[in-house]
């Protein structure tokens, strides 16, 4: 498969100095917007990372069938959805309208959530983990039952009454071949295994919840190899998709070189830190001119190994001038790529 490219969101907003998202509105339709020029500059995905309690994007399957119905090719989907928040049922349902209005070009990313402004935000709308489980074990059983609902298993009896029949009820609707887009957020080589063998695809992002002191692309890739082997071993049959996120700043204009020139050198290496009482390392950013950008990232461990690389955009800049980044990305950096 030729290397695929998205972009990635979070739809932050806020009525500050210098942000064009002022509100939940402009961060909304400018998503719906930078995806309809996204898929015109020949990007290939549009991809959105739900947090709650925060002003960003929170509630994803309307604004993805907003960008279904106003485009053709381009997939969407999410990178990620904290399960812990999710009732599995309704999101079934949710999740394979949006399919369906997409034809069939949804991705769905899931997580077990990261650190939030909100304290166990999850038990506000409904769901505490069982006795003996923690939130990472909810967010797993909510998965495992979505999971069930879009593939048709029975989740309800019917009523003879109604039906005639006594037997079991699917979810409805069913959108055919969405069960094999489902994809897994995964912060460590042990989750990226886990999700190889439960047969999901795997997105891994700028930031591993764990460190073995070698550079951050380097263990992406081990955790991806992991993932891989976890696969074959398994013995699913269709062929997994992986993507990883990185952050590409192309200079190539003065407001560009204005907002990140002099962010080149400080974020050029990995940091390491301790998030949520783990020692994690985080990517570096690529920043500069084209080219440049393009000979390093062909030397990315992780981006070599990814079938997708999922670009994360500074949303509140505007539409205008992430689609120019965007451009540039896809014509000057994607081939050296493999796309």
């Amino acid at each position: 498969m030729a290397k695929r490219i998205g972009f990635l969101t979070f739809g932050h907003y806020q009525a500050v100095p210098g942000s064009l998202v002022r509100d939940a509105r402009d961060a909304l339709q400018q998503t719906v917007e930078l995806a309809v020029a996204a898929e015109e500059l020949g990007a290939h995905g549009a991809f959105l990372r739900v947090h709650h309690f925060a002003r960003q994007l929170a509630s994803p399957f309307p604004l993805l069938a907003a960008i279904a119905a106003r485009t053709s090719t381009i997939e969407m989907g999410t990178a990620v959805i904290d399960m812990r928040y999710e009732n599995p049922l309704a999101m079934a349902e949710n999740a394979a309208a949006t399919d369906l209005i997409s034809d069939g070009r949804l991705q769905l990313g899931l997580s077990r959530g990261s650190p939030e402004t909100a304290l166990a935000g999850y038990e506000s709308f409904g769901f505490v983990p069982a006795e003996g489980q923690d939130d990472a074990d909810m967010a797993r059983r909510h998965t495992a039952e979505f999971r069930e609902a879009i593939a048709g298993a029975s989740i309800a009896r019917s009523d003879p009454r109604m039906t005639g029949v006594s037997g079991g009820l699917a979810i409805q609707p069913q959108s055919p071949g969405l069960a094999e887009r489902i994809w897994w957020g995964s912060g460590t080589r042990a989750t990226a295994e886990w999700t190889g063998t439960e047969g999901m695809n795997l997105m891994s992002s700028t930031l591993l919840t764990e460190d073995t002191g070698v550079p951050f692309d380097e263990l992406q890739a081990e955790q991806i190899e992991r993932y891989r082997s976890a696969w074959a071993a398994a013995g699913w049959q269709h062929e997994p998709r992986v993507s990883v996120s990185r952050s590409i700043l192309p200079i190539i204009d003065d407001e560009t070189r204005y907002y990140f020139g002099l962010r080149a050198q400080a974020d050029s290496s990995d940091q390491v830190g301790v998030l949520d009482g783990a020692l994690s390392r985080f990517g570096r950013s690529y920043i500069g001119e084209p080219d440049r950008i393009a000979e390093e990232l062909a030397q990315d461990a992780a981006v070599a190994a990814a079938d997708t690389l999922l670009v994360t955009v500074p949303n509140k800049l505007g539409v205008d001038l992430n689609a120019r980044m965007l451009g540039s990305i896809v014509r000057d950096v994607l081939p050296a790529l493999g796309g």
